[in-house]
């Protein structure tokens, strides 16, 4: 989780939204990234696609079914979503998004009988820096707009 910390404090210091994500395999770092939905300007840079996106075209395959997914904001429905569809065995994810989450929050995709793939979900690892963050990067933009 370490790892998706400084990748989410980089994306923080690039305008991002700071979240970050790592994919894991076998006990290594397969490939980490922030958000980079700014940088991009595209609305599916989130951490999770990036690494799910790198770590498929490393593998040369769709099915990530020996890898771990740690990020450091719990999955929106998209990323939840993406993430059974490339059939991660575990989403590690730091603080929940009471707001959006998918993973436990607000819905619970992993658990849903409808899904095809059950990823094991572990929550709120690392939470107060990946929250601490978070809430650094929000308070900054209401003082951007206060200002």
């Amino acid at each position: 989780m370490e790892a998706a910390l400084e990748e989410a404090r980089e994306a923080g210091r690039a305008g991002e939204v700071p979240v970050g994500a790592v994919l894991v395999r076998g006990g290594q770092v397969l490939c980490r990234s922030g958000n980079t939905r700014e940088r991009d300007r595209n609305p599916l840079g989130h951490a999770e696609l990036e690494v799910l996106r790198e770590g498929a075209r490393l593998l040369q395959r769709w099915r990530l079914d020996d890898c771990m997914l740690y990020v450091t904001l719990e999955p929106c429905t998209m990323c939840a979503a993406a993430a059974i569809q490339a059939r991660i065995a575990t989403v590690v994810f730091a603080a929940e998004d009471l707001e959006r989450g998918a993973c436990g929050s607000v819905w619970n995709l992993p658990a849903a009988s409808e899904m095809d793939h059950h990823p094991e979900v572990v929550g709120g690892i690392m939470d107060e820096p990946a929250r601490g963050l978070l809430n650094e990067f929000f308070a900054g933009l209401r003082g951007r707009r206060q200002g």
